[in-house]
């Protein structure tokens, strides 16, 4: 989990990008579709049009005028044209639903960071063993929030090193001081699930807003490529408005809201679970 980074007020949504969100809600907002798109959902094989027409009780021209819209939204394939054809869900259009909870957390305009946007002062590696108790510290601070994580007592750095990926721990530096570290967990010990990591990020309260966040990410999911990730997940508390944004900017998407998941001081938390998709194509670590 993420430690709050900065105190940056949170960019607001265009008037074409609140367009461009609405239009997408927009297409599932008719309950025709949304009941054609599930009936699609629930075949295991695709389904010939004039039989989906009859199965949700619509004439043959409006039932094609429907899966078209559908098809051009990037939800469902058609083979042969909309009228006659045999339509299916697209799988890659799960991912491409508009997601409400962006919204609600107030990321949906966050925009992606650029090389440039690196602080030119703040230098990232591997952490050394020497880093450890600057490490730890920063660790305290970040517990002592109660908005950063789960954790209540600072490991030993034995424990916190133990939990890590090897290799795959860095330290941001200001000045020769650090001031922040993100580190990979494994997820599992499951061989199909090697490339998938947990991921961590916190940064010294003194050194919030001055990018030290955005340089730890940069560094967190360029190396863990490098290494064969394909997926790096974390979980944030969603008061952590500032996790959630650097977060967002370096490419995580929000997927869910666990609901009351783990106690906090007696006290049931919720967390966002947020996600990166590296590359497929790579092996494991």
């Amino acid at each position: 989990m993420s430690r709050p980074v900065s105190g940056r007020t949170r960019p607001v949504l265009t008037a074409v990008q609140a367009a461009r969100e609405a239009e997408r809600f927009a297409l599932l907002a008719d309950p025709v579709r949304v009941r054609l798109l599930h009936a699609l959902a629930s075949s295991a094989s695709g389904t010939p049009v004039e039989d989906l027409a009859a199965a949700v009780g619509l004439d043959g021209s409006e039932c094609a005028r429907q899966v078209g819209l559908l098809r051009g939204a990037g939800l469902v394939l058609v083979e042969g044209s909309d009228a006659t054809g045999t339509a299916r869900v697209d799988p890659t259009g799960r991912t491409q639903l508009p997601v409400a909870l962006d919204l609600v957390l107030g990321t949906a305009a966050v925009p992606a960071y650029r090389l440039e946007d690196l602080p030119a002062d703040v230098a990232t590696r591997t952490v050394r063993a020497a880093d450890m108790p600057h490490v730890l510290a920063v660790y305290e601070e970040g517990i002592a929030t109660r908005q950063a994580t789960f954790e209540t007592v600072v490991p030993s750095a034995e424990e916190l090193q133990a939990r890590w990926r090897p290799g795959l721990a860095w330290v941001a530096e200001v000045d020769g001081a650090v001031v922040g570290w993100t580190a990979v967990t494994p997820v599992s010990g499951r061989a199909c699930y090697a490339g998938v990591g947990e991921t961590s990020v916190y940064v010294a309260a003194s050194a919030r807003g001055r990018g030290v966040g955005r340089a730890l990410l940069h560094t967190q999911v360029t190396e863990a490529e490098r290494a064969g990730a394909w997926t790096l997940q974390t979980a944030i508390f969603p008061e952590n408005h500032a996790s959630l944004a650097l977060h967002r900017s370096a490419g995580y998407r929000s997927l869910a809201v666990r609901e009351r998941i783990a106690r906090l001081d007696g006290t049931w938390r919720d967390t966002v679970l947020l996600e990166r998709r590296v590359s497929a194509s790579r092996g494991a670590w």
